[in-house]
């Protein structure tokens, strides 16, 4: 008895004419291998490296609130310390006219789209 009370009420909540929503992808596809996200410099300033190493080349600086685009994520072992590094792409004032590099991820507050980066750059700048 209990049993067919039990299958009379979930048949009962069963709605055959529920309608089903459109799945939309996404702009960017999630296996694109274009960038991983948006970082937002959250130091006074750091040196963009030719390298993913902190003895590399320095090829200029980056301001606090600077939006970088990141490409590539690399974690490095050196010992018994690990780093994670990242490899961001862009036009950026005070690093002259380099557009490309390598920062310490502990440098950047990451983000999955430029919009959010860029109101965090701004939150930033109060």
């Amino acid at each position: 008895m209990l049993l067919l009370c039990a299958f009379s009420i979930a048949l009962a909540s069963c709605n055959r004419n529920t309608e089903e929503l459109p799945v939309a992808p996404p702009a960017t596809h999630p296996l694109s291998r274009e960038y991983i996200g948006f970082g937002v410099v959250n130091v006074s300033f750091t040196h963009l490296l030719d390298e993913s190493s902190s003895a590399a080349v320095s090829l200029g600086y980056l301001r606090r609130g600077t939006v970088v685009r990141i490409t590539e994520r690399r974690h490095v072992v050196s010992g018994a310390s690990e780093e994670s590094w990242v490899f961001v792409e862009g036009n950026y004032q005070g690093s002259g006219s380099v557009s490309s590099g390598w920062l310490p991820e502990t440098a950047l507050l990451i983000y999955d789209s430029e919009s959010r980066a860029n109101t965090a750059s701004r939150t930033l700048g109060q």
